[in-house]
């Protein structure tokens, strides 16, 4: 199955009316709503990818003993589709998510979804769904692809022989319910993300469950997200919840942004990579380096570091005002978001909502 046409369609009896779906979108908050269908699409090795659909939103049954329940096998991936200024539906960089949808499939044994056959599944369910695109250029619809495994079975010493890909879709206004504001951030020294030969690089959904434990102690702290350190020393600085750090140096156009290399550990964000070739772009210096905790808070309070700022799909950039820890806090210049910080969030938003120009080829038509 490679064409989106091969997505056998059963259309939502009772979808919700125009005056409700109004209604959440004037407020949709993040992954609150969902709209009227979802794609599901399964594999077993005699006949690949196959029985394709597009089904009503709703529950899924799963037999107890299903491998997903007990070992862990699931992944997943966020993007989201934006409404363009002559009415098109975009999205950018589906397919750097497609790749790594695969890779993270690769490392978790499990089936490997074409590319295609991902993009397809995108414009499938955002054609049929498209009354739940957003108009506001502040918001959009996040999709989020997941696949998990299906087998039935208690064995341990193999990975599943059946999977199911599934896409469901939700409109999106603001990550944090607080807006575009600096966050307050704690350095957790008591619990580890990732390992070296771990699986921190793959998105899979054991990575974010080993860290609600720490989110919950940085926010008894009076954090409002946690920063992850590197598993072996606890003292490298690696990504802040489930999104990458990147730190200004400096101010103006000579500035130098940096962000905490790949060591295997960290995720490979979309919107990290992206930022790399825009900020250089805007004149700035962009580069992937180590950066310490003890350079971090001298950085500080050298007047070196002038602004750090959290990156990912669904925050875009979020500026980060201040640091906790064990060892006592610290503010980043007056706390306030920087210039570099949103310069950069303006330009990557506008490329997104199809307001500046686009010459990398980033945004793909859905629509």
């Amino acid at each position: 199955m490679a064409a989106s046409s091969a997505l056998r369609i059963e259309r939502n009896p009772s979808p919700r009316s125009d005056e409700e779906r109004a209604r959440i979108l004037t407020a949709p908050g993040f992954g609150t709503h969902f709209t009227d269908h979802m794609v599901l699409i399964d594999w077993t090795p005699e006949d690949g990818w196959h029985d394709g659909r597009v089904v009503p939103y709703g529950p899924i049954s799963l037999d107890p003993a299903t491998m997903a329940l007990h070992y862990g096998q699931e992944i997943f991936e966020g993007l989201k589709a934006y409404q363009q200024p002559d009415g098109s539906i975009a999205s950018f960089r589906p397919d750097a998510n497609a790749r790594r949808f695969a890779r993270s499939a690769q490392r978790l044994a499990m089936a490997e979804l074409p590319t295609e056959l991902f993009l397809d599944s995108l414009r499938t369910l955002v054609d049929i769904d498209r009354a739940w695109v957003p108009d506001d250029p502040s918001m959009s619809l996040y999709l989020r692809p997941f696949m998990i495994a299906t087998e039935v079975g208690l064995g341990v010493n193999k990975g599943s022989s059946r999977y199911t890909y599934l896409l469901i879709a939700s409109p999106a206004g603001s990550y944090f319910s607080s807006g575009v504001k600096p966050v307050k951030v704690w350095l957790s020294t008591e619990y580890t993300r990732a390992a070296p030969g771990g699986t921190g690089e793959a998105k899979c959904a054991g990575n974010y469950a080993a860290s609600f434990v720490a989110q919950a102690h940085a926010t008894a702290q009076g954090c409002d997200q946690v920063v992850w350190l590197d598993a072996v020393e606890h003292r490298w600085v690696e990504e802040m919840g489930g999104m990458n750090l990147y730190f200004v140096y400096g101010s103006g156009p000579g500035a130098r942004i940096v962000t905490p290399a790949l060591t295997g550990t960290l995720l490979p964000g979309v919107t990290r990579d992206s930022l790399m070739t825009l900020a250089t772009e805007l004149g700035y210096v962009a580069e992937e380096g180590k950066i310490s905790t003890d350079e971090w808070r001298e950085g500080v309070a050298s007047g070196a570091i002038t602004e750090v700022f959290a990156c990912g799909t669904a925050a875009v950039i979020t500026p980060v005002g201040s640091v906790d820890s064990a060892e006592g806090g610290f503010t980043i210049g007056d706390g306030n978001p920087g210039p570099v910080s949103m310069q950069l969030r303006e330009h990557l938003l506008g490329i997104q909502s199809g307001t500046e120009a686009d010459p990398h080829g980033w945004m793909h038509r859905l629509l």
